[in-house]
């Protein structure tokens, strides 16, 4: 690390949050709720993370694509007190693109019938009752996991090239962890009697959800309000450099703004900044060790080629898989099926053709004039409108979107999460923070409970969102400090109970 030189500590802060996305913003709005004062530390001149609305010439682009549902109540209240009325009722409409068809996700089998034909439908079907009988012993790998549940056959037309194209990896090298926590609990028996009888309660089965109506950064943006109406502090493009660590405590925090570096003492520290980069910033660095598993961890980059055309109802759904060859768009979105509000011309389609990279690769590294042409190429290609009307674009990049569950993630962060354990003062929170793949609400449920731990609870982190989820009874501990009563009171419609285990895993995002 380059040596820097401090200015003056400035006073005290309780707690220094550090990342301006879901996580970092929910602890941060959460502790000025508790009278406790937070620095928020965002690098980046926008808040929301992944989460953020990017904004381009009145219209607004969904960084990945945000549906708004869950069944962790506190969650749910929160963005009702933040947005209030400013939440609109979506319904919910997401198909594959596949061989100039459109097929129902999650997949319904009459309309995959149709679409295949009969004699690939029988080929689907004997292959699944074989997998059935006769499975992969170990479900280690996500082709191991998708073929028990779908058969082979499935798995090779609608999830394999979808999935590689996603993660930039072979599927035998994409641990099961990550299929366990997107489609736990769908099933082709189970996709099949919700076609049929509308029965089932597959996780991704929902018809409809929220949305605030100018994206989901204006939650985020509200939020950051708020903690600076409560005497908070929320410091854009400052880049934390360093956490001086005085024992087995974090006693000082060195970030850079405008050129300028700065050190703040604090008693707590919460971290939702990538687990590499978190430990890079140690100082005394950790061992050798624990070095080297930070170095290991991967990450799937993004980027969104936003097109605007002047056509009004392209196709109805939200977003598109796209799983047709010859094509790099992974998923598009169709900003104004889930908000009028997110596009700024009437008559016109606003589309956000989302491709997925890593930094270095072709993708990322293409200039913005060359990418726009692409995805209007390849729209052109689906034949999902007139390139001729495409009128203008823009491009947006997203660095570390996606943690990557490859064979050797799971150790490596065994590893840094042993050595963290050992810092009393710091808790890392949310998706990057824990390398896990969470949806919003499981990120903002680790910020709930991290504020709850500096009040004097003890809770684990890193069993949020889990294979076998979280069993905290959130709301029934009668030893809830007075100062968080504000999390768990008010009138709501849910019984005023976390679910128990297998029941406090939320609808999950299909998307990638």
């Amino acid at each position: 690390m380059q040596p820097v030189t401090d200015t003056p500590e400035e006073n005290v802060k309780e707690v220094v949050v550090i990342g301006g996305g879901p996580a970092g913003l929910t602890a941060a709005h959460e502790l000025a709720r508790t009278k406790i004062l937070p620095l928020v530390l965002e690098k980046s001149d926008q808040l929301g993370g992944i989460a953020r609305t990017a904004k381009y010439k009145g219209n607004r682009l969904d960084i990945g694509g945000h549906r708004f549902f869950t069944k962790i109540p506190e969650v749910e209240r929160f963005w009702r007190d933040v947005l209030g009325e400013e939440f609109l009722r979506v319904p919910r409409k997401s198909r594959i693109f596949y061989q100039g068809r459109f097929f129902e996700y999650p997949l319904v089998a009459m309309n995959a019938f149709i679409n295949l034909g009969p004699i690939e439908s029988l080929r689907i079907f004997l292959s699944c009752l074989r997998w059935k009988a006769f499975p992969y012993a170990q479900e280690e790998t996500f082709e191991e996991y998708v073929t028990n549940r779908f058969g082979k056959r499935l798995y090779l037309t609608f999830f394999k090239t979808y999935t590689e194209k996603v993660w930039g990896i072979p599927c035998n090298q994409i641990r099961a962890d990550w299929a366990a926590q997107r489609i736990r609990g769908l099933s082709l028996k189970t996709a099949v009697l919700n076609a049929l009888t509308g029965r089932g309660e597959a996780k991704t089965l929902i018809k409809e959800f929220d949305y605030p109506r100018l994206g989901p950064g204006m939650l985020w943006e509200k939020c950051g309000e708020f903690v600076e109406q409560h005497g908070g502090q929320v410091q854009m493009q400052a880049e934390t450099i360093r956490l001086e660590l005085d024992g087995q405590r974090v006693g000082r925090v060195v970030y850079r703004q405008n050129g300028e570096t700065r050190t703040v003492a604090t008693s707590h520290v919460l971290s939702s900044m990538p687990l590499n980069e978190l430990i890079a910033c140690l100082s005394p660095s950790p061992p050798e060790e624990v070095l080297a598993a930070a170095r290991g961890l991967s990450y799937r980059d993004f980027l969104i080629v936003g097109l605007f055309v002047d056509q009004e109802k392209l196709f109805p759904d939200n977003w598109l898989y796209v799983h047709t060859p010859g094509v790099r768009v992974g998923r598009i979105q169709n900003f104004g099926n889930w908000s009028a509000a997110m596009v700024a011309k009437t008559g016109q389609s606003g589309l956000g053709m989302e491709y997925f990279c890593s930094r270095g690769d072709d993708l990322w590294e293409m200039p913005d004039a060359e990418l726009i042409a692409l995805a209007t190429k390849e729209l052109g290609i689906l034949k999902l409108a007139d390139t001729a009307k495409v009128q203008d674009g823009v491009v947006v990049r997203q660095e570390k979107a996606y943690p990557v569950y490859d064979g050797e993630y799971r150790h490596q962060v065994d590893i840094i999460k042993k050595y963290l354990g050992t810092i009393e003062n710091l808790q890392t929170i949310g998706r990057n923070g824990l390398h896990r793949y969470n949806n919003q609400d499981h990120s903002m449920l680790t910020a709930f409970l991290a504020v709850r731990n500096i009040l004097g609870e003890k809770h684990d982190l890193w069993d949020v969102n889990t294979e076998r989820s979280y069993h905290e009874d959130f709301q029934t501990d009668k030893k809830v400090p007075e100062s968080m009563h504000s999390l768990i009171e008010g009138d709501h419609k849910s019984d005023g109970k976390l679910s128990k285990q297998g029941k406090t895993g939320i609808q999950a995002k299909p998307s990638i």
